[in-house]
């Protein structure tokens, strides 16, 4: 049974995480300016696959586990590079406040998937929230409307993609550190990098603002995942998971802040809608 303060530890966690990763998309962004997103993704994985396995080394962890080849660990090794390639393509080609935005229904997929595969208890009520955030992502996406941004379906499927690495990681073998869990999440940004440049190509030399905006990302990225991992290991995952809706204030401040986003009244809408649904379903879980 998990403990409450191993429940409240996480939730923190999960804030720090969620504060570090919209930092890290904001140097992505800004390097995605003139550098192939595919280059950017192979240096950022390498630069963080360098840091892992020191940290690991440290702790005295080959930074290769065994259990990367079981079964829920390909899974999450697939979830990590369909979650990090396409989220990336959506930060790239779209506002920075509307992708973040509709990553915040990642935790409603988590609730929904914890559900099934760890059969935590999910009362009509919060189903019925999870079905409010759910329009509020529409309301940012708006398909049919003037404003639909197809772009905006890359930040859809990364969605999916880290609501499935989120759960993966749950179902990680106890022994395996959180930096061997990193080692592996930034090689699959390699992985996923060498297939969209093989794609698209057009490799640069980057400038020293590329190189210090990649660096940037590296370190805190390697925090923000850190951070995640252990957030999602740590306590009740239906309670901690609304956490990561503090992302997107974090996502909208640098928005506005540095790239001069706007966002519209039915992004912030959407938003509010989102928000407001993970609220309710950390309360009622708190209740529960």
């Amino acid at each position: 049974m998990n403990r409450p303060m191993d429940t409240f530890r996480g939730s923190l966690l999960m804030v720090l995480a969620m504060a570090t990763f919209a930092l890290e998309d904001m140097f992505i962004k800004s390097a995605a300016s003139n550098m192939p997103v595919g280059q950017i993704l192979i240096l950022f994985g390498l630069g963080g696959m360098g840091i892992f396995a020191g940290l690991a080394r440290a702790q005295g962890h080959r930074p290769w586990h065994p259990g990367f080849c079981a079964r829920p660990m390909l899974w999450r090794c697939l979830a990590e590079v369909t979650g990090r390639l396409c989220y990336t393509l959506a930060i790239a080609l779209t506002p920075l406040s509307s992708a973040s935005a509709i990553l915040q229904a990642t935790p409603l997929v988590v609730a929904a998937g914890a559900v099934v595969f760890f059969a935590e208890p999910v009362g009509w009520r919060r189903w019925l929230a999870i079905a409010v955030g759910f329009v509020g992502v529409l309301l940012i996406l708006r398909p049919g409307l003037g404003g639909f941004e197809p772009a905006s379906l890359f930040a859809v499927i990364g969605t999916i993609g880290f609501a499935g690495r989120d759960l993966a990681t749950r179902a990680a073998p106890k022994d395996m550190s959180n930096n061997q869990l990193g080692f592996l999440g930034f090689a699959m940004l390699v992985i996923a990098g060498v297939l969209v440049l093989g794609w698209t190509g057009g490799a640069i030399w980057p400038s020293s603002t590329n190189w210090l905006q990649i660096a940037a990302a590296v370190v805190i990225g390697v925090i923000a995942y850190n951070a995640l991992s252990a957030a999602m290991r740590a306590g009740e995952i239906s309670v901690i998971a609304p956490f990561r809706y503090t992302r997107l204030v974090f996502a909208m401040i640098l928005g506005i802040l540095i790239f001069d986003e706007q966002p519209d009244t039915l992004t912030l809408i959407g938003s509010a809608l989102i928000v407001g649904s993970g609220v309710f379903t950390l309360l009622r879980a708190r209740k529960a």
